[in-house]
């Protein structure tokens, strides 16, 4: 197993981080420990390597996202049956691993994450607009995938070996949301672990919600790409129907003056509304058939990236234990 630890500015955290990861779990004969260090301006390569862990330094700040998937990759390259990603700021508690890994070592789950608001009872306290902005993320996410989800922003999670290998992340600026829709459109398994957690950071401020409404736009733009992507037909689709609703309208406006006073004007731009919007809703319609076709071209293409990844890797553990 290896625990991954995404790391900014984290110097006054990541030391008693690292040094509460339990030393023996039982189903886990090895734990590792890596931490990305994503441009720190302080002590926070020095401190992790002083406690142990192996850390990966970026040379300047390339955000959560891209640490994320370094620390994926990193954990891959090391053979980890298991992967698990905690935040370095001290909010989780790696006490709570062993709990966390129990459904993916029971064959249980392909990915657990950590919830701070599936319990009431172990709701952090937290500023309201953080909570809410947290709760209107889990129900846009639930409703995308037809499950319910109470948490989708937690960072604390679990991912099985063969799931980390399946995980194509592209945003940089975070991956909580994009990671489980894209998870959950392909049809894995995603179980949710109550957990007690602290509400507000012991030191600094968290680099995501500084800028409160900036994270958010940024947090749904991930959101639409990610269900674009996945669910093209539904999205173009949409459009279209929307457009050919708006086309009728107006069609429906003009005949109905046309017949009663035996002219178009002066609604004459409204019939060329009326074309407009029939033009759009048939492009639209195109594309939706167009990107369909393209996403199942997508859904072998994955399937074929996952079987290379996994090759790779296991030729790459093989040379390994060899060359020991």
């Amino acid at each position: 197993m290896v625990v991954t630890i995404p790391a900014f500015n984290e110097a006054a955290t990541v030391a008693q981080v690292i040094g509460a990861i339990p030393k023996n779990i039982f189903g886990v004969r090895n734990i590792d420990v890596v931490v990305i260090d994503d441009g720190s301006t302080d002590d926070t390569a020095k401190v992790a390597a002083a406690s142990g862990a192996r850390v990966i330094s970026f040379s300047h700040n390339r955000g959560l996202g891209a640490a994320f998937r370094e620390a994926l990759h990193r954990a891959l390259g090391l053979g980890a049956d298991i992967i698990v990603n905690i935040d370095g700021d001290g909010q989780f508690n790696p006490q709570d691993i062993p709990k966390l890994i129990e459904p993916i070592i029971q064959g249980q789950a392909d990915m657990v994450t950590a919830s701070r608001f599936a319990d009431p009872d172990l709701i952090p306290r937290m500023p309201w607009i953080k909570k809410w902005g947290n709760q209107v993320g889990a129900n846009v996410v639930s409703k995308l995938t037809g499950q319910k989800l109470h948490d989708v922003s937690c960072g604390f999670r679990a991912y099985s070996r063969d799931t980390a290998l399946r995980a194509t992340l592209l945003g940089g600026h975070t991956y909580t949301h994009e990671v489980i829709l894209d998870l959950a459109f392909r049809g894995l398994r995603i179980v949710e672990l109550p957990v007690k957690v602290r509400g507000v950071r012991k030191v600094g401020k968290s680099r995501l919600t500084e800028n409160l409404w900036k994270h958010c736009w940024n947090s749904l733009l991930i959101i639409f790409r990610a269900y674009r992507d996945y669910r093209p037909t539904r999205v173009f689709g949409t459009i279209s129907i929307v457009f050919l609703l708006l086309a009728v309208s107006c069609g429906v406006f003009v005949i109905c003056h046309y017949l009663a006073t035996g002219a178009f004007s002066p609604y004459i731009f409204v019939a060329f509304l009326a074309g407009g919007f029939g033009f759009v809703s048939l492009i639209c319609y195109i594309t939706a058939l167009l990107a369909g076709m393209i996403n199942r071209l997508r859904i072998l293409q994955d399937e074929q990236l996952f079987l290379l990844r996994k090759r790779e890797y296991d030729t790459r553990q093989g040379s390994n234990q060899t060359s020991l």
